[in-house]
């Protein structure tokens, strides 16, 4: 076979695909492997570049294929779409990766490693128990009100719910439900159990990382926000400017115009939704703690702009935060801005 210099690999979960070509750019190789043969094929090559688009088992493939000898680029998908040509299939695709990782203005997703791999499931773990707990507190509530049992929201109301649950004397609630009941509330208990247990994980793992430990400087910047970042956020350099960073979270107003006239609408909503939301949550946290007492630039913003784009400028602020903190390694120092 000749030799190979770059090759776009569709990844999946048994069937691979390769599309290889030389430095002319003339397509010498195109096959498919089983997962058993991956490894194996590679290990047969010449060093050369790989392409692989950023979606399930990505970063694992890549880590492998680093050990091998090769160069590995992650590409987003959506930047890897735009080069398929017709019919979209496995061929399609690797032909597609091919030709994009050697694009001069390709962008790249950075390889995370198995530990910051492991972090980021922790995360995606406790977001997908807390879906869990709420939906159960919803339905709790929801069945309560249909016999007249209504609490106020929050912590104080849902253990009012339960109350009547556990008190026999109180008939309000059909004994063929409250069965089914008592149980949701036991599985409830159990998962604010788990959910604690995997916080105090992150905050153990978090003290033996020097990026958690300047992140959780900053306010704003709780365990789970910190904890995030420096999981998710593996090469904060590959951003030129702290505003890159929070425009590729999505903080920024999203443009559209033509002609020379540029119409600015609501946020993009790009990028990491869960540091997204993680920050406006950060954000909504400082405005109630009342920080715009001591920060004029945050007065004047709640004075003059609706609170809830006061809470996403905040967002944005603490994004460009962030990304400082994180490319200087250094602690944060508040410095409140002029009136």
């Amino acid at each position: 076979m000749e030799k190979v210099s770059t090759i776009g690999l569709d990844v999946a979960k048994s069937v691979f695909q390769v599309h290889g070509v030389n430095e002319e750019g003339q397509v010498v190789v195109e096959r498919q492997l089983r997962r058993p043969q991956l490894l194996g094929w590679f290990a047969q090559l010449p060093a050369c570049l790989i392409g692989i688009e950023a979606c399930g088992t990505a970063h694992y493939w890549a880590r492998a294929l680093r050990k091998l000898g090769h160069e590995v680029r992650l590409i987003p998908p959506a930047y890897a779409k735009a080069y398929v040509r017709r019919n979209k299939n496995d061929a399609a695709d690797a032909a597609a990766i091919c030709e994009a990782v050697s694009r001069p203005t390709m962008r790249f997703v950075a390889i995370k490693s198995a530990e910051q791999q492991a972090l980021a499931g922790l995360h995606r773990v406790r977001d997908l128990l807390m879906k869990q707990r709420t939906m159960l507190r919803n339905q709790l509530r929801g069945l309560m009100a249909e016999f007249g049992v209504v609490a106020a929201q929050g912590r104080r109301g849902l253990n009012e719910l339960l109350a009547v649950l556990c008190d026999d004397a109180d008939q309000r609630i059909p004994d063929t439900l409250r069965a089914a009941l008592l149980a949701d509330a036991e599985v409830l208990r159990d998962l604010e159990h788990r959910i604690e247990a995997i916080e105090r994980q992150m905050v153990a793992a978090g003290r033996e990382n020097a990026t958690y430990r300047h992140l959780i400087t900053a306010e704003g910047y709780g365990p789970i926000l910190s904890s995030a970042m420096a999981a998710m956020v593996v090469d904060p350099g590959a951003f030129r400017r702290a505003c890159d960073f929070a425009a590729a979270l999505g903080l920024v107003p999203r443009q559209d115009g033509t002609g020379g006239k540029v119409r600015l609408g609501p946020i993009s909503k790009r990028g990491n939704g869960y540091l997204r939301r993680l920050l406006v949550n950060g954000a909504a946290s400082l405005i109630i703690s009342g920080r715009a007492k001591r920060d004029p630039w945050l007065a004047k913003l709640l004075a003059t702009k609706p609170r809830k784009v006061a809470i996403v400028a905040l967002a944005n602020k603490l994004a460009r935060i962030g990304w400082a903190l994180m490319v200087r390694q250094q602690d944060y120092r508040f410095t409140p801005a002029a009136a």
